[in-house]
């Protein structure tokens, strides 16, 4: 693997691929490769990563579209070179939300799901006479 292989070649998709096909593929592959499923393969390893790579590279449409234009020979450099630096890779996407209940089991919680943020709280102050309100008054 001296030489990067074409990312679209790695995740077999085709390059009008849309964004569903790409994770479609990228999930098959990860999970195919994953070095849970393949321990001590340093070839299902470099696999993994290799398609980690590309897949970070495809799923990012500005980087997708540098990347159709350029290839790996980006003038001024190459982005894509360095070596693997590690991917945000939502286990979710790879293995659908089935790691969560033994990450709870295992670890006392699992991860965190991240909540959407609350409103303010609104206090109203409004006069009213007990017997309007025991009477279901509309003041």
């Amino acid at each position: 693997m001296s030489e990067k292989r074409d990312y679209y070649e790695v995740l077999g998709v085709d390059k009008k691929a849309t964004d569903q096909e790409l994770k479609k593929a990228f999930r098959s592959l990860a999970r195919k490769y994953h070095p849970d499923k393949n321990p001590d393969d340093e070839e299902a390893e470099a696999r993994f990563k290799e398609v980690q790579e590309a897949y970070a590279i495809l799923s990012n449409s500005d980087q997708r579209r540098q990347y159709d234009t350029f290839g790996h020979n980006r003038p001024g450099g190459d982005p894509f070179s360095g070596g693997f630096q590690g991917v945000n890779i939502n286990f979710e996407d790879i293995f659908g939300d089935g790691l969560d209940s033994i990450f709870t089991q295992f670890f006392g919680g699992g991860r965190q799901r991240r909540r959407e943020p609350k409103g303010s709280d609104l206090l109203v102050r409004h006069r009213l006479s007990f017997e309007a309100m025991f009477n279901g008054s509309e003041e």
